[in-house]
């Protein structure tokens, strides 16, 4: 990232001055202010004829001279709080205010005062009614009545470990009154307002903080081919900290689970170094591809990303090491490159990554051999460069979405952008075909090639292709060949990273002009946007029915699913895989489409097709189990409920084991291939900060003037070295 010029630095340098003057003129107005109001009501209650007036004055002056002195928690709330304008107010008034809070300004207003405390535990019914339904273009209806909200909190705040997520205890969440798990609400409520609206407020400080998108994948949960990833936990306070962590779990050879280690893990397993408790994420992102590469990017609070996995391609930005290698990141490790921009949403690709930050730029690095960095060229990048390409440094956008070797992003006004290898229509518009394709020289001259040439070229990709011309070379004076295929050989060896074709760089998807656009999900080879109403278009490969639509056709452009608009089915929030795809309705109902193998979808263990969207039921006691977030992958998904648990469709199989669902139920059971719950993981539960396993250095003991081992670990070797 090019660094800021001279001018640029002293302008926010004189900005800051400016701000840090206007804050010192406002405190010593305010106090010169409250000296001049005191000293007018010291002469008014002087100047008064009635002695037991005045009297009554002094003796409050008296009390507010020794009210340092008086313990105010030992009083009844009534009286602590009895000169407080909003603890004044009636219970159904103070609920009123409480629906118009977020979550986080509710909790540090309720930690001013008992009274404020006691009323939030008798309307948090009420409260929570207010954030799970609203009205406007896109309607939420995800709790009919009181009576389920008490419900949906009385299963949500249960106390103590709750089914072995190590969850922290508190007082309240013992009891067994109206307030049980009263203070637990506020980290629940904060849960609620992230997943629904996005209301993850960013830790920047200064006069405004930025909020996040309201929908963007990786809100909650994120699924590659090969792992996952999902916020789990954390500390901090009442303010709602919980589900600042992060677990992750699946194949971990490339170091993309973040354990500092190559081992796979079959459970979810919490990150360490501070995550959700000096650092807290907001965003999750898992990338990776059919190839067996896989990396993984984290967003905090502060704007801050952090990477690890495989960086052989640049797709982590931390760029190139002293030894001029790109070696795997096993942690999470900041990119310092973004380090002067604060970012609000994050997303990881196959072989590439983009951020978007607050100023609505958009900054990609990794693999660009498609045009999927936008930059208008093929080049790879090993450290975040901005797209400025058509059009799109004029924008201001909102969220991005990178999918195997394209990309989407949306900006504020509702466009969408798109840009990559548009080959299975994952554009959604027109393009110019690459002038240099080596996919496309290779197979032009697959007829006219014999069977020695044809063996080098059918494997050859990009950085194949001078070999390809060399190893033919010698060949070509020994067979016959066409002029045609003779052609196709010089443009393989005359490629190049430079390239015209209007994949290279952002372009409008001039069909939904008229359509305001407020979310993007790019798949492996099709492609999802969300409008402002709720509904769904798909386009890209129709492969395995993912688009939809009722066939198995590839669509070029956007075309909207017709079987949520026929069902006034709103949807919320959408993702796209590798030729499946989920979606999320107002109601909290959970629809899937595409292949099915393996339960990867949660329709069921049989190996067939759904071509259109169809009902996920989530394992319940008997009652319907709303949920708020999905993910795709390749052979599994994730579901999140409303309660914080997790559900997984399919599985990966780790340390040689095969993909999909591996459970105890027989596949003639109906429960085969259906969505399980995950235990031991709640996303919005406090937990204790998992500590570091340290092993013990070996001790040795000194015999004579030599340093050896015990005899007993010395004999126990003596097989392995012989006697």
């Amino acid at each position: 990232m090019p660094a800021r010029s001279k001018e640029e630095r002293e302008r926010r340098r004189k900005e800051f001055e400016e701000r840090k003057a206007a804050r010192r003129l406002a405190k010593e107005s305010s106090s010169k202010d409250g000296i001049k109001s005191a000293a007018a009501t010291d002469a008014d209650n002087n100047s008064t004829p009635n002695r037991d007036h005045a009297c009554s004055h002094a003796n409050a002056r008296k009390s507010d001279s020794s009210s340092s002195s008086v313990d105010l928690s030992k009083l009844p709330p009534e009286e602590a709080n009895a000169s407080s304008k909003l603890c004044c107010l009636s219970k159904d008034a103070l609920h009123q205010v409480f629906s118009y809070l977020p979550s986080r300004e509710l909790g540090a207003t309720t930690m001013t005062c008992r009274v404020l405390n006691y009323a939030l535990a008798e309307g948090r019914v009420q409260h929570l009614l207010s954030r799970l339904n609203r009205g406007g273009d896109l309607p939420l209806s995800m709790c009919r009545d009181e009576a389920e909200a008490r419900d949906l909190l009385e299963k949500s705040l249960v106390p103590g470990d709750n089914g072995g997520t190590g969850r922290l205890a508190t007082k309240k969440s013992k009891r067994k009154g109206a307030d049980r798990g009263a203070d637990e609400y506020i980290s629940y409520a904060r849960f609620i307002e992230s997943s629904l609206s996005g209301c993850e407020i960013q830790d920047f400080g200064g006069r405004e903080a930025p909020a996040l998108p309201a929908i963007v994948n990786g809100r909650l949960v994120s699924v590659s081919p090969e792992h996952s990833l999902c916020r789990k936990g954390g500390g901090g306070d009442k303010s709602g900290a919980g589900g600042s962590g992060v677990a992750s779990w699946g194949v971990g050879k490339r170091g993309q689970l973040g354990h500092g280690k190559r081992d796979d893990q079959s459970e979810p397993t919490p990150l360490m170094q501070g995550i959700g408790y000096g650092v807290r994420i907001v965003q999750v992102s898992a990338g990776g591809g059919l190839v067996r590469v896989a990396h993984s990017l984290l967003l905090t609070s502060t704007g801050r990303v952090l990477s690890f996995g495989m960086a052989h391609y640049g797709q982590l930005g931390h760029g190139i090491s002293k030894g001029n290698q790109l070696p795997d990141v096993f942690r999470p490790q900041y990119i310092e490159a973004l380090s002067r921009v604060r970012c609000q949403c994050v997303s990881a690709g196959e072989l590439h990554s983009a951020v978007v930050t607050t100023d609505g730029d958009v900054y990609t690095f990794g693999d660009g051999f498609c045009g999927q960095l936008g930059l208008g060229d093929k080049r790879p990048q090993m450290l975040p460069q901005q797209v400025t390409l058509g059009g799109l440094e004029d924008e201001c956008v909102s969220s991005v979405s990178c999918g195997a070797r394209h990309t989407l992003c949306v900006t504020d006004d509702g466009e969408c952008y798109s840009w990559g290898l548009g080959y299975f229509g994952v554009l959604g518009r027109s393009y110019t075909p690459f002038k240099y394709d080596a996919d496309a020289a290779i197979r032009g001259m697959v007829e006219d090639l014999p069977d020695e040439e044809l063996a080098v070229a059918s494997a050859a990709e990009f950085e194949a292709a001078t070999a390809v011309s060399e190893a033919t070379e010698e060949q070509v004076s020994n067979h016959t060949i066409s002029e045609e295929t003779r052609a196709h050989l010089d443009l393989l060896g005359n490629l190049t990273l430079d390239d015209p074709s209007n994949q290279c760089y952002p372009l409008l998807i001039d069909s939904l002009q008229e359509v305001r656009i407020v979310g993007a999900s790019a798949g492996h080879r099709h492609s999802m946007l969300l409008d402002h109403r709720g509904d769904l278009y798909t386009f890209g490969s129709g492969t395995a029915g993912a688009l939809g639509h009722g066939d198995l056709l590839r669509q070029e452009y956007p075309l909207k699913v017709q079987e949520f608009s026929q069902n006034n089915v709103k949807v919320i929030n959408m993702s796209a895989g590798v030729d499946i795809s989920m979606a999320v309705s107002s109601t909290g109902d959970v629809y899937s489409w595409g292949k099915t193998d393996g339960g990867r979808i949660g329709l069921g263990a049989v190996n067939t097709s759904v071509t259109i969207p169809r009902k996920v039921g989530l394992p319940g006691d008997g009652k319907k189990v709303n949920a708020i977030d999905v993910e795709c992958g390749y052979v599994h998904s994730l579901i999140v409920g409303l309660d914080g648990s997790v559900y997984q469709c399919g599985g990966v199989g780790i340390e040689g084991a095969e993909d999909g669902q591996n459970d105890e139920f027989d596949s003639k059971d109906t429960r085969a291939g259906r969505p399980v719950k995950l235990k031991e993981l709640n996303i919005w539960h406090r937990c204790a900060e998992p500590k570091m396993k340290t092993s013990s250095a070996q001790r040795w003991k000194k015999y004579g003037s030599y340093e050896v081992k015990g005899r007993s670990n010395m004999m126990s070797e003596t097989e392995k070295w012989g006697s």
